[in-house]
């Protein structure tokens, strides 16, 4: 049975993990073996992993790295970053990866997607769009290489044509929010949700609990993912990797399912 799912997502920089705001200044957390061994303990209902260098530095998945990610997490692993090729796609499922997050190459080459899935299944394949508010005529556009390139891409066309290309999910990721810890860009998640029937994770914004509700009891079965969330405790955002526990997710997935208050 699909239901909502509450998703810690991890940022690498040379191999250890980081978090931005606006895809800038990135702060050093700690160590993503260590994290992911706690996420474990906490029972997440997934884990998403980005390296925020790959793509822009030009540089391969850290398969090493990853391989060890992989063996040690006892959740649905996703990992995006450095991708351009289906070989690179197969090899990471192989590794253990459940989803290969696709982003810069999948905005050069929209057909990719659809080879990828083809090979390991559109299961495996996640399409995430980097979005900013423009003054376009949608007013989002696309960004890829780490939000550091505009595409003149407007998120929901592409949402809806790459529907129907052998992606399996679309990660909504909200450059303006990323870090922000003031909630969810409800707009853009509504858009992209009227342009397409695909599986719905959003990132970039949430600072409580209480914004991942608000986004569950709005869009119902939908992935609300966060950094910021589950990496800092506090106004000070002292390092402290946390997570609800089972009874206490369940809880406010129910409740925010029957629309209470």
């Amino acid at each position: 049975m699909l239901r909502p799912r509450l998703i810690p997502c991890l940022l690498l920089k040379k191999r250890g993990l980081v978090k931005t705001v606006r895809f800038a200044t990135p702060k050093y957390v700690g160590d993503p073996i260590n994290a992911v061994r706690l996420f474990n303990e906490k029972e997440v209902d997934e884990l998403i992993v980005l390296d925020i260098d790959a793509t822009v530095q030009r540089y391969e998945p850290d398969f090493a790295l990853i391989a060890k990610l992989a063996s040690e997490c006892r959740m649905p692993f996703c990992y995006g970053g450095g991708i351009s090729r289906v070989d690179q796609i197969e090899r990471l499922v192989s590794l253990g990866v459940e989803k290969v997050a696709v982003s810069s190459a999948a905005v050069a080459r929209p057909e990719l997607p659809c080879i990828a899935a083809e090979r390991v299944g559109a299961q495996s394949i996640v399409l995430v769009l980097d979005v900013r508010r423009s003054d376009k005529r949608d007013g989002y556009e696309i960004f890829t290489h780490n939000g550091s390139r505009p595409t003149g891409m407007c998120p929901t066309e592409f949402a809806s044509r790459i529907g129907s290309e052998g992606v399996g999910e679309i990660v909504i990721n909200s450059i303006d929010r990323d870090g922000m810890m003031e909630g969810y860009d409800m707009e853009l998640v509504r858009r992209i949700r009227a342009a397409t029937t695909l599986p719905i994770t959003v990132l970039g914004g949430a600072g409580s609990l209480e914004h991942a509700a608000d986004l569950i009891q709005t869009f119902g079965i939908i992935g609300a993912a966060a950094g910021s969330l589950f990496v800092f405790k506090g106004r000070h955002r002292a390092v402290l990797i946390n997570y609800p526990t089972r009874v206490e997710k369940d809880a406010l997935i129910a409740r925010t399912l029957r629309g209470l208050p």
